[in-house]
This record gives structure tokens, sequence and C-alpha cells, in this order.
């Protein structure tokens, strides 16, 4: 059985964490929301999150600061921000900081469950290469081990 993903919405706004988190939890997926970067932090400390939507203006610091620290409590999470404010400089240094995407507010919903879509895939299909390594190694291992011991 494969298990939801998860997606934590760090936004300021009421409104946005609202509708995104109705509409991906309708999707299917566990959603949590965070309005202000140092509850997101926490929150990600916390929890497993495959997936992180971020404001690019936060109320305590700026959203490509927090994809870096979110980088640092949580490597493999997914992080994408969304912004009101588009410019290059902004998407330059947001990919620069970690982002795995950027997406520009008002939010095109299909585009951004696309892009959501589409990121998690990814995920998946690293997870489970990672884990076919893994098992390939174990077997590998084994079998030199009995080998060793069997010229013992």
């Amino acid at each position: 059985m494969e298990t939801k993903a998860s997606i934590l919405i760090v936004d300021d706004d009421p409104s946005i964490r609202k509708v995104l988190a109705a509409i991906l939890e309708e999707k299917g997926y566990n959603v949590d929301t965070a309005e202000t970067a140092r509850k997101g932090t926490a929150k990600s400390k916390a929890k497993f999150y495959n997936l992180a939507l971020i404001d690019i203006r936060l109320p305590d610091m700026e959203g490509t600061e927090l994809l870096g620290r979110m980088k640092q409590t949580m490597p493999k999470m997914l992080k994408v921000i969304i912004t009101g404010y588009p410019s290059l400089q902004n998407a330059v240094e947001a990919l620069n900081r970690g982002a795995d995407a950027y997406i520009i507010k008002p939010l095109d919903i299909d585009n951004a469950l696309s892009v959501i879509q589409s990121l998690l895939e990814k995920q998946r299909e690293s997870l489970k290469m990672t884990q076919e390594k893994i098992v390939e190694f174990i077997e590998s291992r084994a079998k030199q081990l009995e080998q060793e011991e069997l010229c013992k």
C-alpha cells in the first residue's frame, strides 16, 4: 500500500493556506500549514514532509532563507517557492538556495498540481532506485562474505 505524500504549506496569507490545503487534501495528500518561517522550520524538524510550498515573503524571514534552513533540517524534502513577486533575481536565488520549483501567484491550480505531482513522482522513483541499490549491495556483500567463509 502506497502512503500518501505529506505537504507543508508555509504562507502568511490564511486564505491561500486554506484553499491550497483543501485542494491538496482533496487530491489525497496529507497537508499541514504554517504562517511563519519559524513555525514552518519547527514543523519540518518535528515531522517528515515530502514537499514544502514556501511563500517567498514571510513576516519573519524571506522564503529563500527558509529554503536553506529546511535543507538543513530535512535535506530530501522537496521545496517549491510560491511568489506574487516574480523576478529573475528571485527565481535564480530560490533555485540557488535549493528550490526544486518556482510557482507564480496567482496560482494556476492545474499547473501547481502538475508541478507537485511531477516532483513527488521523481522523489518516489529516486527512493525506489536507492532501495534497489541497497538490496543489491546487501545481496552481493552477503555472497562475498559466504565466499570468504568458504575459503577459510
